[in-house]
């Protein structure tokens, strides 16, 4: 051990992976296995029923991610139970994190969310909660709610911001500006609340620089979890009919280990990486097929990592002050540019 690199000293996981696996994040933070629970709790969005738009943005198809969209309705405290007894048996977990995943979920009135969010955290093996939003989608009084419960578990917000640029966002209906994710993330980090950043490599007509710009500007932020995924087209989405007539395209997996090493090379080596990789379930995708596990890609991105002698956050040259004020009750690498053409270039 004495003869790696100091920052593998001082965190091993860096010479293990070449980022910080959420998992090992959740071994730093607690003393038993924790597993996350994904939830649907029965909320739309602004983008959807015409609020901030109509159509939702032009690759969601909410039931390809989250399969609890599709299956009869259970009450969430029916779902935390299938949970726990899914991954006490497959893998021993003794602990959960409620994640209200499908949708919008701060996209109600107040006392609505209370009663879903409560219905989660009374479960004695309920230790926290991740909370998928907008960054359109909170008012002081959600951030308040939510940072409340900051006192007796581990609290997470999870924005989906997928690009820092607005050409982009309007190109994919997102519904919002990225001056509204800034407003949202300002808000939130006076409070005690953790944060993660959805972030999506491949969005039609972005070139790489866009995307390593975006990767630069997540890294400045202060936050303290960052989920990654590639553009994938999934049925009965917008996207799909784009691709047909072929004015979108989508990336070979090499292309997307690159440029996902590439963007974890910008973030710090003290934000957890959530994800790497997005999937679908049923026989909703469309493209891109590729014929690997989520694991082997990860190991993959892990692998070039290596190739090149570097880690997350080995360009990444500003302080984050990542943790700012949230707490729990418990307790210079040279880059090797493999890609320099545009990618994804929409044909009009």
């Amino acid at each position: 051990m004495k003869d790696l690199p100091l920052i593998f000293q001082q965190k091993p996981y860096l010479s293990r992976y070449r980022f910080f696996p959420f998992r090992e994040y959740l071994k730093e933070q607690f003393p038993y296995k924790v597993y996350k629970i994904s939830l649907h709790a029965g909320f739309t969005c602004p983008n959807r029923d015409g609020q901030a738009g109509v159509g939702g943005c032009t690759y969601c198809a909410n039931e390809s991610f989250s399969p609890n969209v599709k299956r009869p309705h259970l009450t969430i405290k029916e779902q935390i139970e299938k949970g726990k007894a899914l991954y006490k048996n497959k893998f021993g977990a003794e602990k959960f994190i409620a994640y209200f995943q499908s949708f919008t979920n701060t996209y109600a009135a107040v006392e609505t969310l209370k009663l879903r969010y409560e219905e989660a955290l009374a479960d004695k093996d309920i230790i926290g909660i991740s909370i998928g939003t907008r960054p359109d989608c909170v008012t002081d009084e959600i951030l308040g709610l939510i940072n409340s419960y900051t006192k007796t578990h581990h609290v997470w917000i999870e924005y989906g911001l997928q690009s820092i640029h607005n050409a982009t966002l309007n190109r994919i209906n997102r519904g919002h500006d990225y001056n509204a994710f800034l407003d949202a993330v300002n808000r939130t980090k006076n409070t005690c609340i953790r944060i993660c950043v959805h972030v999506i490599l491949g969005l039609p007509g972005e070139t790489r620089e866009d995307m390593m710009e975006t990767a630069e500007a997540v890294a400045g932020l202060g936050i303290q979890g960052v989920k990654l995924h590639h553009l994938y087209v999934a049925k009965n989405t917008a996207l799909a009919e784009e691709y047909f007539k072929g004015k979108v395209q989508t990336m070979d997996m090499n292309t997307y280990i690159r440029l996902a090493a590439d963007f974890l090379l910008r973030i710090p080596s003290d934000v957890t990486i959530q994800r790497l990789m997005g999937d679908t379930h049923g026989n909703f995708l469309i493209s891109p097929v590729w014929k690997a596990s989520k694991a082997e890609i990860t190991s993959a991105i892990t692998r070039e990592l290596e190739l090149r002698g570097s880690y997350q956050g080995a360009l990444c040259t500003m302080e984050t002050n990542s943790n700012h004020r949230a707490s729990f009750p418990m307790e210079n690498m040279q880059e090797h540019d493999t890609e320099t053409k545009k990618l994804h270039i929409i044909k009009t």
